[in-house]
């Protein structure tokens, strides 16, 4: 947590603790000791998101430990997370995570037979067909931590790993990776890694892979060079938003772009 607003960590204590009540941006702004226009300016600096679209966030974060941990119908899980319409919430959640909740709760197989893919993959040149005019995001990524496995990189349109990425790769190792194709535009750059050994549930339900995202945006401009991007993975820290795009339906694409390209 940043040591310029510790208070924004008791806040975040508080939203987990009332994730399931009404709270309003009041509550929280009472919590911190500010005026609510001072607390939604610091937490948005802090957090990178309003204060009540990463409460909605996590939320469906939890519709997603929901689905796996339990055996409530799709729409009481809905209404558990305060969506009182069915299509609403299935609307929400296929919108942020890549696929509709039944989908979610009946991948766990699939999610492994992905992962074990992956690990027995040779070829893992991202071929992607893109123009040379057309910039790519170079970078080289590190880690705190030892790790065997995959790592996943996106570009998103808003500072949260939600929704299919603009853009994006899987590496199989640290060190140099590249975005090829990347359109003019502004993107946020989050990544994190999937363990081999790591089982379906823990890569469905990412609460502890290492993770990193960039603070500022990555401006991409046409016939321009992009900076070098320097990306650490480390262990989640309380402030970082929950990964909400479905790492296994990822995985899976970035199976079938490199079947299609070995055809």
């Amino acid at each position: 947590m940043t040591k310029a607003y510790p208070e924004i960590e008791q806040v975040l204590k508080y939203i987990k603790a009332h994730l399931c009540d009404s709270v309003t941006l009041s509550d929280l702004a009472n919590q911190a000791g500010y005026s609510r226009y001072h607390f939604n300016r610091i937490f948005k600096e802090t957090i990178g998101l309003p204060p009540l679209y990463y409460i909605s966030a996590l939320r469906l974060q939890m519709a997603k430990d929901l689905l796996l941990n339990t055996n409530l119908r799709v729409r009481d899980i809905g209404m558990e997370i305060g969506q009182q319409s069915l299509g609403t919430f299935t609307t929400r959640f296929t919108e942020k995570v890549g696929m509709t909740p039944a989908q979610f709760r009946n991948t766990v197989t699939k999610a492994s037979q992905h992962l074990r893919s992956l690990q027995h993959l040779r070829d893992w040149t991202d071929l992607g067909n893109f123009s040379n005019s057309i910039p790519n995001i170079n970078g080289t990524i590190n880690a705190t931590e030892q790790f065997e496995g995959v790592i996943l990189i996106g570009l998103f349109p808003k500072p949260i790993p939600e929704g299919y990425p603009l853009n994006g790769t899987l590496v199989s190792s640290l060190g140099k990776f590249s975005i090829k194709g990347v359109e003019p535009g502004v993107y946020y750059l989050f990544a994190t890694s999937v363990s081999w050994e790591m089982a379906a549930q823990d890569f469905m339900l990412p609460h502890k892979t290492l993770r990193s995202r960039s603070k500022k945006p990555i401006i991409v401009e046409p016939e321009s060079e992009v900076p070098h991007q320097k990306v650490t993975l480390r262990p989640p820290h309380i402030e970082d938003s929950p990964i909400l795009i479905s790492l296994p339906l990822l995985m899976n694409n970035f199976l079938n772009r490199i079947k299609h390209h070995s055809n």
